[in-house]
């Protein structure tokens, strides 16, 4: 599933490449997405890239190959772009030993993107829970992987706005893609960590960062 901006930089690609010939410039990109700065922009063809919506062509500015669109507009969400969790403990207990929280769609552990607005309930653990507020979130990506977090594990994040080096926290960047990584607060900066030697540290001044979340548990299903 591709998300609004993904989709919306995405055929603003292939109509500029039907048009005229080559990819828009990362300004004009920038511009039609009304984003801030151009890393917002890095890390969205980053995530189509790796999900096999296009390809960089090597040694060639601006060289950028559509390999396929979206099937249909199911695979485009249709919600907010910011994560904006509605938290907090939804519906009844299933029994004694679990209680439901919300799940809201997937968190990168890998090149960010943005995490969907949509959720259900599920049932997790009493045990995992303190008295805070707490939500889900499905792991996309390999890069926390030597933290034991796997493409595909179900995280459990308890709410909060601050946190401790060295702690994993849900982070959003320029209020507009989330992340899963290791705080890391370096001065005036803050540096997310990833745990994968194949992903580079993300580097940004605290001031773009927002914690929306620390990890507390995982859940795993074989």
């Amino acid at each position: 599933m591709l998300t609004k901006k993904q989709h919306t930089l995405l055929m603003l690609i292939h109509d500029k490449l039907h048009e005229d010939g080559i990819a828009p410039s990362f300004e004009e990109m920038k511009v039609a997405l009304d984003l801030k700065s151009k890393s917002g922009i890095h890390r969205l063809i980053n995530a189509l890239e790796e999900r096999g919506f296009i390809r960089r062509l090597p040694n060639r500015a601006r060289a950028l190959e559509v390999i396929k669109l979206p099937d249909d507009e199911e695979n485009v969400s249709q919600e907010s772009n910011l994560f904006k969790p509605d938290f907090g403990n939804k519906g009844g207990n299933v029994d004694p030993q679990t209680t439901e929280i919300p799940l809201h769609g997937k968190i990168a552990a890998g090149t960010p993107i943005e995490a969907l607005e949509q959720y259900e309930n599920i049932g997790v653990p009493a045990a995992m829970l303190g008295a805070g507020s707490y939500y889900a979130l499905d792991v996309d990506g390999d890069s926390m992987i030597e933290a034991g977090i796997l493409d595909g594990d179900r995280v459990v994040i308890e709410r909060c706005d601050n946190a401790r080096t060295g702690e994993i926290v849900v982070a959003l960047v320029d209020e507009e893609e989330a992340t899963l990584k290791t705080l890391q607060k370096r001065g005036p900066d803050v540096a997310l960590e990833p745990s994968n030697r194949d992903f580079e540290t993300q580097v940004y001044p605290a001031n773009r960062v927002r914690i929306q979340g620390k990890l507390v548990g995982l859940i795993r299903q074989y």
